[in-house]
């Protein structure tokens, strides 16, 4: 259903939704708007997917503001109807609810990104229980308040697909129990709300999502299932900002040996500032300034018949020997074998922190 180089991105509305939750919880724009990368007309346009680790980021910011039930209740709070675009939609288009959510099951990829997250629909007897699994790797924090949300999203789509809200017959998330569960009470408006489980989901009555849907027309819903793969095939996956300091490095070890100033220059950014931002995004600049090396050496070693000391020149190193330690370190080889071995080696001539 979604393309490989739409991996690891989500919709730039659930990232307004971020955003606009950390605003209102004071997180400071400063705080936050170096991971976004982004141009503000990229957020604005739903075409337009932003990295997951950007939206994921923000939720923890806000976390640290607030506990993970206000932060999902907030979040819940910015996704009003139409909020996340023809994905909504699906549901309210559909002849039933119950039809509805399947829909938006099996296009979760025009908001999320399914190589982590998907959506689970098992009926039994007299109940509907829609679950949501993901696995990516989040902190505590932030998983909850996303799983949390992502639930009251369903119980809110679904209701609006009712026309009256409907309240679930239980809910079970994948959460220690918070200290306090008025947030979440809110949220789903019931107490029936269990922590520590498997997987994160939420029951209905199967007779509240089988009754027809009021506002269900007629061949609407192939309309919309057409436009959601449409707006999927012509989205445009936006590099977070770790992606453009190394494109900047690049380019500046293209013409020169990188040195921490000229790239901040190029990112219009102070020395110290680009130190932050690196901090943030878990690397440092001399790991990252590690991993261009090996990879402009693998490359000269592979590509070219340049001797080791026009290699080591060409690369920063202060001569042919620091070479040598160099690549023994990355790849437990000399040069010589290195170029021996060619493509033996497979992708290793792309650093693994740019994997």
């Amino acid at each position: 259903m979604v393309s490989h180089a739409h991996q690891g991105t989500t919709s730039s509305a659930l990232t307004r939704m971020n955003v606009n939750a950390a605003r209102l919880l004071g997180v400071p724009a400063d705080g936050y708007a170096h991971l976004l990368g982004l141009a503000p007309e990229h957020l604005d346009d739903d075409l337009c997917r932003a990295p997951v680790a950007t939206s994921i980021r923000i939720v923890e910011l806000a976390a640290v503001h607030a506990s993970w039930p206000e932060v999902a209740l907030l979040l819940a709070q910015q996704a009003g109807m139409g909020s996340l675009g023809v994905w909504d939609y699906l549901f309210t288009a559909a002849p039933t609810p119950l039809e509805g959510i399947r829909d938006a099951a099996t296009y979760l990829a025009a908001i999320a990104d399914t190589s982590t997250d998907s959506v689970r629909i098992t009926e039994d007897g007299g109940h509907v229980t829609i679950s949501h699994i993901n696995r990516a790797d989040l902190t505590h924090e932030g998983a909850c308040a996303v799983l949390a949300c992502a639930l009251a999203v369903y119980q809110r789509r679904l209701s609006e697909a009712a026309q009256r809200r409907l309240v679930p017959l239980r809910v079970s998330l994948a959460a220690g129990a918070p200290r306090r569960h008025d947030a979440l009470t809110r949220l789903y408006g019931t107490r029936a709300i269990d922590f520590e489980a498997p997987v994160s989901s939420i029951t209905f009555l199967a007779a509240d999502l089988t009754a027809p849907a009021p506002r269900a027309q007629p061949g609407l819903s192939a309309v919309l299932r057409r436009h959601a793969e449409q707006t999927l095939a012509s989205s445009i996956a936006l590099h977070n900002w770790l992606d453009l300091f190394r494109t900047a490095l690049a380019s500046v070890h293209d013409e020169t040996t990188p040195a921490l100033p000229a790239v901040a220059r190029r990112m219009n950014l102070s020395t110290r500032t680009l130190q932050r931002r690196l901090d943030d995004h878990g690397t440092t600049w001399s790991h990252e300034l590690e991993a261009v090396r090996r990879a402009h050496v693998t490359r000269l070693l592979r590509g070219t018949d340049l001797g080791i000391e026009a290699i080591a020149a060409r690369s920063g190193y202060a001569d042919a020997r620091a070479l040598r330690r160099a690549v023994q370190r990355w790849y437990g080889t000399t040069p010589a074998g290195l170029r021996r071995a060619g493509g033996l080696h497979g992708d290793t001539d792309a650093p693994e922190s740019h994997r």
